[in-house]
């Protein structure tokens, strides 16, 4: 409740805004983004200095919270980022860059860029450990969203006949493939096609060994399902979606749950997506699933993951140098 009350303060107050960011960011005192250091630190007083400023005596450089974050350098107020944030972590389905436009009193290219540096503060990056693990059960699938542009859409079937002008079929979609471990977390992937070798590559790489597999009956999962404990389908084409054994269920209706709150999200609240951008809005629907309340995951401890993950990220509008990450 306390945590909830200090983010009701900074939604509207700057200052409580900056001092509950400094909470989540530097939960043991300032630290240096320049140089790391948590020594010889000092707030510079005075009133020509800005609020929150800090000087590094081991550096020699000035710095405040926003540094080296998805805040640095922005001309949003810091009230605003905790309300954009606290929005884009309460709702199931996502917060559209209009509605936020609106609700902020932003422009919508500020709205946009916002929604965009969050969802990189949402992106789980670096080694992750595999999903699963002994007793444990993994549900994968594959689905289609969006059409490919024109350019790189395929006139030709896998096996080389002619794709009917009429009925594209998934050959011309986006495909995502999710692994969800059932009763945790989800990991989502934009991969090139659905074929066997972009799928096999993940599944392996992400699932523990000792996992058990399920998935329907696509032939994507016969070979490499062989690599874990048990591999177990239900046939689809058979109006089968579950079969019961002692003690667990097969089914992959976890992961089609998922893809249901991903398609509803995409289709009624963003509408529209380029697929160069794909791979954030996959980064936010993971993020939300994998901090829901049955994980016990408040929303304001999910504001709060969101602020503590945009430490050491910033995404640009432009390149300034190769070193950094940006939209265009």
């Amino acid at each position: 409740m306390a945590k909830a009350n200090i983010q009701a303060k900074a939604l509207t107050d700057e200052t409580a805004a900056r001092e509950a960011m400094e909470a989540v960011l530097w939960p043991h005192g300032p630290n240096c983004p320049h140089c790391g250091s948590v020594e010889k630190l000092g707030k510079v007083e005075g009133k020509s200095a800005r609020p929150g400023l800090y000087y590094c005596g081991n550096c020699k450089k000035q710095f405040t919270v926003t540094v080296g974050s998805i805040f640095e350098r922005s001309k949003v107020p810091l009230a605003k980022w905790w309300h954009a944030v606290h929005l884009m972590a309460s709702s199931k389905k996502g917060v559209s860059a209009h509605q936020l436009h609106r609700m902020l009193g932003v422009s919508y290219q500020t709205a946009w860029f916002m929604e965009h540096r969050i969802r990189e503060a949402m992106r789980e990056g670096g080694l992750l450990p595999p999903l699963g693990g002994e007793g444990e059960i993994v549900e994968a699938d594959e689905t289609y969203y969006g059409d490919l542009p024109k350019g790189a859409q395929s006139k030709t079937k896998s096996r080389g006949k002619p794709r009917s002008k009429n009925r594209q079929g998934f050959g011309n979609k986006r495909a995502i493939l999710s692994l969800v471990e059932r009763g945790g977390e989800v990991r989502s992937f934009h991969i090139p096609a659905a074929r066997l070798e972009h799928v096999a590559e993940i599944v392996r790489d992400n699932i523990a060994k000792e996992s058990r597999l399920h998935t329907d009956e696509s032939k994507l999962y016969h070979k490499v399902g062989q690599e874990f404990a048990a591999h177990e389908t239900v046939k689809h084409s058979d109006d089968e979606y579950v079969r019961y054994r002692p003690g667990y269920i097969i089914t992959s209706n976890t992961v089609e749950g998922y893809f249901s709150i991903f398609k509803r999200g995409m289709s009624g609240v963003y509408q529209k997506c380029d697929e160069k951008h794909l791979h954030r809005y996959l980064a936010e629907f993971d993020f939300r699933y994998n901090n829901r309340i049955a994980l016990g995951v408040d929303d304001a401890e999910r504001t709060a993951r969101i602020i503590r993950g945009a430490a050491g990220k910033r995404l640009m509008y432009r390149r300034p140098d190769e070193g950094r990450e940006a939209l265009y």
